[in-house]
């Protein structure tokens, strides 16, 4: 793995192991691959590893910002928009259309969650 001038943390080897995962056609967060990687918060890392990371052939255009904004791609925003329609992607107003359904990985994310989520809570006693 090539990170530049960057050393090679435990952190910046699971990101990128993380990357190589990432299925075509389907997109995740930085926020998910810090979650992934077993920081959580730790999104901007996850942003610093891979600017830093050179190793060509990795799907980077596939790490999107949260709740489907694009985000930057070095300085060609407009490649990343391009690999992403490429795979079939439909990118308006520096959103993807269909995010939640692209989203990789599923767990956590289902029906069920969704009911976890808007189920009321209790009063504090």
């Amino acid at each position: 793995m090539l990170l530049g001038p960057t050393p090679v943390t435990r952190f910046a080897r699971r990101v990128i192991s993380i990357l190589r995962r990432i299925p075509a056609g389907r997109v995740t967060t930085y926020g998910d691959v810090a979650r992934l990687a077993g920081r959580p918060g730790a999104a901007r890392a996850v942003g610093n590893v891979l600017r830093a990371a050179e190793e060509p052939g990795l799907p980077y255009h596939r790490v999107i910002a949260s709740g489907g904004r694009v985000g930057g791609y070095g300085r060609d925003p407009a490649l990343k928009r391009a690999l992403l329609a490429a795979e079939g992607h439909v990118v308006r107003r520096q959103r993807l259309l269909g995010f939640d359904a692209a989203r990789w990985p599923d767990a956590g994310r289902g029906p069920s969650a969704r009911a976890r989520a808007t189920r009321p809570r209790r009063p504090p006693v």
